[in-house]
């Protein structure tokens, strides 16, 4: 789960980054979409970048421009698989949400992955 910290990274450079005119507002995740449907859903919406796909890793990861909001979709072999993670920042907080679409244990974990790295310091 080490590749987990470049979404750390990415809320974490929120507060230096410039304000998208003019964009809409991240979508949410809609848990009630069929796991494929959400995730092309999510990842079209325009000024959201994707993190460099690291093929040993079983997580993409997507960031707005601004750096506010970051989502985690699983990929095939990964632990909580398929399950979509959403982290928005706001302030000094950051809220975590998701969609789990397969087992619940696999996806508290990862969701208790992501809860520790807003407390993680070097």
């Amino acid at each position: 789960m080490r590749a987990l910290t470049p979404l750390l990274f990415a809320i974490t450079l929120s507060s230096c980054a410039p304000k998208t005119e003019g964009a809409a507002a991240p979508m949410s995740p809609d848990c009630a979409q069929p796991f494929e449907a959400q995730a092309m859903a999510l990842t079209a919406q325009p000024h959201l970048t994707a993190a460099p796909e690291d093929y040993a890793e079983p997580y993409r990861f997507y960031s707005s421009e601004d750096g506010h909001t970051s989502y985690l979709i699983t990929k095939p072999g990964a632990p909580a698989h398929p399950a979509i993670m959403m982290q928005r920042a706001s302030g000094n907080d950051v809220k975590t949400s998701g969609c789990r679409y397969g087992a619940q244990k696999p996806y508290d974990q990862l969701l208790a992955y992501l809860e520790g790295l807003k407390t993680w310091h070097r």
